[in-house]
């Protein structure tokens, strides 16, 4: 009997004993880990990265706390995004999220069929065959689109208002992101209509800035689109200072490019667009596929004028466009 008791007592002992390392043995919580791939010549990347970062908070998401954030920088060299693509899949990563438009998200792609992705913001991703749908993505990848229809026909109307003697107005176009492409060619549709002709200029490097500057001037331009996008941030200065030289009135497409000196800008929040991606990853980090979570195009447009570069341009913005502006920076 006492034998019995004995065996009892001791197998209960050593069960406490040994209860205390089983309970250390057991795996931590799993803490996510984002990709963040970037192709990182453009001027405002910072302040993207500040807002998606923002969104993330919102949700709960700390860095460093109960979030893991990987970064990737391409530095602005296109061709190095694909690499890095791929060592954000080694990593693993839980989700990538692209930032400036079709050509990171195209890279992402390539390395992985099975990792979400997440674009901050995209051209038309549908023509240029990032999604299936804006409705119905399908595959792994999700996110927003900048393109948004009439939006560059609104652009053209604005202008036309601001400066009613412009005829000929140059649009730069840079291939290697599709969404200027398509920009330049809702331009040449929206022209007829206002009585303008689109002289489009085509940009592959930055060492062909001047040459294309220079024959915008021999054809003629009397204003110019710029069709926004990480290419036109990266070289913003360079295009303003440019437009301010010869006095050619200049249509921006988002509020920050205004803030960092085009007199007039019209289209929709890329920093919005930053903090909106981060609801995504969370949804996609709370088991949502990317295959059923429809692409999001951008539903509130910003009028932002800047008086003091308007003014220099020798701009009298009519009050009629002032009263419809969201902002305007004196």
């Amino acid at each position: 009997m006492w034998g019995g008791t004995v065996g009892i007592v001791g197998i209960l002992a050593l069960g406490l004993l040994f209860a205390p390392l089983a309970t250390n043995a057991q795996p931590s919580a799993h803490i996510p880990k984002v990709g963040w791939l970037d192709w990182g010549g453009r001027a405002d990347k910072a302040h993207l990265h500040a807002a998606f970062l923002q969104g993330l908070r919102e949700l709960g998401y700390v860095e460093g706390q109960n979030l893991v954030l990987a970064r990737r920088d391409a530095e602005g060299q296109l061709d190095q995004l694909p690499a890095l693509a791929v060592e954000l899949v080694r990593l693993p990563v839980d989700v990538i999220v692209t930032a400036s438009g079709v050509p990171a998200t195209r890279a992402a792609m390539q390395a992985t069929t099975t990792i979400p992705i997440v674009m901050a913001e995209a051209g038309d991703a549908v023509g240029t065959g990032l999604v299936a749908s804006l409705a119905r993505p399908g595959g792994n990848v999700t996110g927003l689109s900048l393109i948004s229809p009439d939006l560059v026909g609104k652009r053209l109307e604005l202008l036309k208002e601001v400066a009613p003697r412009v005829a000929r107005v140059a649009v730069l176009s840079y291939p290697s992101f599709p969404a200027s492409v398509i920009i330049l060619r809702e331009a040449q549709a929206a022209a007829p209509a206002l009585g303008l002709t689109i002289l489009p200029l085509e940009v592959r490097t930055p060492d062909e800035f001047d040459d294309q500057l220079a024959t915008m001037l021999r054809l003629g331009a009397d204003a110019l689109l710029t069709p926004g996008g990480p290419f036109t941030s990266a070289h913003l200065r360079r295009i303003l200072t440019f437009a301010a030289t010869h006095r050619l009135p200049t249509m921006c497409g988002a509020g920050e490019l205004a803030e960092a000196g085009c007199p007039i800008a019209y289209g929709t929040s890329h920093a919005a667009l930053y903090r909106r991606a981060a609801t995504y990853v969370d949804k996609i980090l709370k088991g949502a596929k990317p295959a059923d979570l429809p692409v999001e195009q951008p539903i509130k447009f910003e009028l932002v004028i800047n008086l003091k570069a308007a003014k220099a341009l020798g701009l009298t913005i009519p009050p009629m466009v002032l009263f419809q502006a969201d902002e305007v920076i004196k």
